[in-house]
């Protein structure tokens, strides 16, 4: 008979083993659950966390996030857990993101299929082994080089944000998605996890990691801005990122998940390789 119950101070092991069973589908939750805990009060990051049960077994994992997105890992009744995470937290939903076949059966339970949507993405998992990075041409020529921001081109960076989150993820130039940007941006310059690509000193690309964790990281957030594109340096920012990840923090591992056919060939080019399928979801 299956058992869902919120989850809390004393499962972070239980979770934490769970997730690594998925870890390349399991990023944002293991991620923010490390940062922020497993119970909510509000902070960044932080989340209503509520797990299914069979016999004692822990059978998936549901997360209502701070910004009201259900982060998913819930091979098995997906249906029930997610409905109970958002009973608990009682907190509007605004999008869905986990292992495609989750996300779809999450959306039909909560009864989401008809309802309008800023973006709807089936997108593709890819992973790389670390160990089989693949410099591109544009930094070991010289080129460019890549780097981490300087504090005085945040205010660029945040620009590039906003455009980042109107072109990627359907949003309206709006002072909410202005001060959402501005707040991301600096939280990963804080974090330490954002680089970019620069040519005579101009930043010409940016990437980051939105979830990152001692042994795997995930690059998201990559822009570049419309009159750099096709030059190889969004590769270059991708590239470079891994690299310290690899080198400087230990971590073996790299994915990611995109639908732009430009960006796949740019993530295969550097050793990724399609493992699956993700899905994405921000309601209007």
């Amino acid at each position: 008979m299956l058992e869902l119950r919120t989850l809390g101070a004393g499962d972070e092991q239980l979770v934490e083993t769970f997730l690594v069973e998925h870890r390349d589908t399991s990023m944002f939750l293991r991620s923010n659950s490390r940062q922020a805990g497993l119970v909510y009060a509000g902070q960044r990051l932080g989340g209503t966390y509520v797990g299914g049960f069979d016999g004692g077994r822990l059978l998936g994992i549901v997360a209502h996030s701070w910004n009201g997105m259900l982060l998913l890992q819930a091979p098995a009744a997906a249906s029930e857990i997610v409905q109970a995470a958002v009973d608990a937290s009682r907190r509007p939903v605004t999008g869905l993101i986990g292992p495609l076949a989750q996300v779809r059966t999450a959306r039909r339970a909560l009864g989401l299929d008809g309802a309008p949507t800023t973006l709807e993405e089936d997108e593709r998992l890819y992973v790389l082994d670390l160990k089989a990075l693949q410099l591109p041409e544009v930094l070991s020529s010289g080129r460019a080089s890549a780097r981490a921001p300087l504090a005085s081109e945040l205010d660029l960076l945040i620009e590039w944000r906003v455009a980042y989150e109107l072109e990627s993820l359907g949003r309206e130039d709006t002072p909410a998605v202005r001060a959402g940007s501005s707040s991301w941006i600096n939280a990963q310059f804080e974090e330490g996890v954002a680089w970019v690509t620069v040519v005579q000193n101009e930043p010409v690309s940016y990437s980051a990691f939105n979830a990152t964790l001692p042994d795997i990281v995930q690059v998201g957030g990559v822009y570049t801005p419309p009159d750099r594109r096709g030059r190889g340096y969004a590769k270059a920012a991708v590239a470079h990122s891994l690299r310290v990840a690899r080198d400087q923090r230990g971590a073996t591992r790299g994915v990611l998940f995109t639908s732009n056919p430009n960006a796949m060939r740019t993530y295969e080019a550097l050793g990724f390789r399609h493992t699956g399928e993700y899905g994405l979801v921000l309601f209007a």
